[in-house]
């Protein structure tokens, strides 16, 4: 029996820039009340790799996981679908 690894992507928008190469995304989803049944807003801050630093804040994103790249970043940048508008 052959096993598959099934690729987690996600997508979110750019909240920080810090550093070289390095991006953070905020992750937005919504879970149901187990008591009251309404639907919670809930984000997950995850920090990404930006390997060709083309990513800006505002930017929505689609990361993928991978290999660890340090302590806290083992995502990294697929493709940028939205650019931010800036003013």
């Amino acid at each position: 029996m052959e096993t598959t690894k099934r690729i987690k992507t996600l997508t979110g928008i750019v909240t920080g820039k810090s550093g070289d190469k390095s991006i953070r995304v905020t992750i937005g989803f919504k879970v149901k009340h187990p008591k009251y049944n309404k639907y919670i807003r809930r984000r997950t801050k995850l920090a990404v790799h930006d390997e060709r630093n083309l990513c800006g804040v505002g930017d929505t994103v689609e990361i993928t996981e991978s290999r660890p790249y340090s302590r806290t970043k083992s995502w990294r940048v697929v493709q940028v679908t939205q650019k931010a508008i800036q003013a």
